[in-house]
């Protein structure tokens, strides 16, 4: 838990995350255009990867060695990067950058239900009860008016960026068990291991060789890479470890306005009205599932590590 003079500071890069990774949905919606998505990924994840390895190399660190982290690490990979990267990237062949950012958000919801299911370590409350409840009928709103209203061709795509959320939520509570490594560690170690398995799917299956991507694709592979994966994931290992699973995924709601601004200001996106109501409940369900409370002692109970 951080001591209270360090609480503005956590929260300062609570805000930092959430803006980095509101942005990744427009990166990747203009990326996905020439690139194919397990292409897309795996650059991602390589680039990144890297990135991160050098800077371990400049700090004079060393990843660790023995197998049973690395095991770790990959299965942290496969929920935090190979399974929903490659699915939003897929999803946003087909569906808008604004409304993955919002089905996206979810996480907090999803977190908390596998929490009080297999782990069972938070409380459940009135206030969170009614966080999930408005969440998913946020998705609900979004996902079973347009299925009904004959848009059946988005309803797999944004199902699959619920499912991705789903792998985040499971990767928030099990990233936990990294406490005591440097943060930029399981970072760099899942990615790499991300690369590892997306590249030869790449290979294998989207032939990259033959692509001719676009300056527009490349740049936002670049910035995806740069910023909204390698400097993002060295600030999420450490507030996983300062504000906890839960508390952690209160940039979920933080970063939609970012992603669906940004959808709308520079792709020039639009949100049919209901799915702004979607919104709105999704907002209300996450905030209501993260917004911290003040206990007796002036900490905020959301920053107690779960």
């Amino acid at each position: 838990m951080p001591q209270q003079a360090s609480l503005p500071k956590e929260l300062l890069l609570l805000l930092a995350l959430s803006t980095l990774w509101g942005a990744s949905y427009s990166f990747i919606k203009v990326g996905v255009a020439t690139i194919p998505p397990i292409t897309f990924i795996a650059a991602r994840t390589l680039i990144a990867g890297a990135i991160l390895l050098a800077i371990i190399r400049w700090r004079g660190l060393r990843l660790p060695s023995d197998a049973a982290t690395w095991r770790r690490f990959l299965f942290q990979a496969c929920l935090n990067s190979v399974v929903p990267f490659t699915l939003i990237a897929w999803a946003e062949q087909i569906t808008d950058a604004a409304l993955a950012t919002i089905l996206n958000s979810t996480s907090p919801i999803f977190t908390f239900l596998l929490t009080a299911l297999i782990t069972r370590h938070e409380p459940v409350t009135a206030r969170k009860l009614f966080g999930v409840i408005a969440g998913i009928a946020g998705i609900c709103l979004i996902l079973g008016v347009e299925a009904l209203g004959g848009i059946g061709h988005e309803f797999a795509a944004q199902l699959a960026i619920v499912a991705a959320t789903i792998c985040y939520a499971g990767a928030a509570i099990f990233g936990k068990n990294f406490k005591g490594l440097d943060p930029i560690m399981p970072a760099a170690g899942s990615l790499l291991c991300g690369a590892a398995i997306l590249i030869p799917a790449s290979l294998g299956f989207e032939r990259p060789w033959t692509l001719s991507p676009s300056t527009e694709s490349l740049f936002a592979l670049l910035g995806l890479s740069v910023f909204s994966t390698a400097l993002a994931f060295v600030i999420y290992f450490r507030l996983l470890h300062t504000l906890g699973s839960v508390g952690t995924t209160a940039q979920a709601y933080l970063r939609v306005p970012i992603g669906v601004a940004l959808g709308v200001l520079f792709l020039g996106e639009s949100l049919s009205p209901t799915a702004w109501i979607g919104l709105v409940c999704v907002i209300a369900g996450v905030a209501a599932m993260t917004m911290p409370v003040r206990g007796s002692s002036g900490i905020l109970e959301a920053s107690q590590p779960k």
